[in-house]
């Protein structure tokens, strides 16, 4: 029985020391996890912070500043096409200026060209001459209106009545004297306005003008 003691004890301090290995490889097992995840943590925990401080230290500055010189390329461009049509437009300016002139002393450009209609062969007998004595006019109504030539060509019987009756009246020693013919031109535009109901004609031209 004496001997059986001292085996005893061997045992359980056997038993104590696996024991122990055991707590000591679990512990070295928990130690060993926990740095094999600790970079994949790290990375997880630093990722964000280093693309907040890439996005607001870098990239923002950056944008911010394209943003300012695309403005500011803008605004170059803008006073230089600026600059250009003032100087296109004073360059026009005497141009359209002579080019008004021009019109303006030419009578065109603002609406109002004159037109004519021409009346041929307008053959009376000359008052007195017991129907010996013949006058014979050509001549063109002239007028700036726009309806001119319609409202000639709307009353012209009349108008050709109204000059025969004028030209009709007149003697030999009326046609004979001198500015003659200008005193009928006055007469007969008087007589056309009249009868037109507005300053219609402005000129009268004689092309023929010949007593037989």
């Amino acid at each position: 029985m004496a001997d059986k003691k001292p085996e005893v004890a061997k045992s359980e301090g056997e038993a104590a020391k696996v024991a122990s290995g055991k707590e000591e490889a679990a512990r070295g097992g928990s130690a060993g996890g926990f740095q094999a995840w600790l970079p994949l943590l790290v990375t997880v925990v630093l990722m964000p912070l280093l693309a907040f401080a890439t996005t607001k230290l870098l990239i923002i500055p950056r944008v911010v500043q394209a943003r300012e010189n695309a403005a500011e390329a803008a605004d170059r461009e803008d006073t230089r096409s600026q600059s250009t049509q003032e100087g296109a437009k004073e360059a026009r300016e005497p141009k359209e200026a002579k080019e008004k002139e021009t019109k303006d002393s030419s009578g065109k450009g603002h609406g109002k060209k004159k037109q004519s209609v021409p009346i041929t062969k307008v053959i009376v007998n000359v008052a007195g001459s017991m129907g010996t004595r013949y006058l014979m006019t050509s001549f063109t109504l002239v007028g700036s209106q726009p309806e001119f030539k319609n409202l000639i060509d709307e009353n012209k019987d009349q108008l050709l009545d109204l000059a025969n009756t004028s030209m009709a009246s007149k003697t030999i020693s009326d046609l004979e004297k001198p500015g003659a013919r200008n005193q009928l031109r006055s007469e007969l535009i008087s007589i056309f306005n009249h009868a037109l109901g507005a300053n219609v004609v402005q000129e009268i031209y004689f092309t023929e003008f010949a007593v037989q």
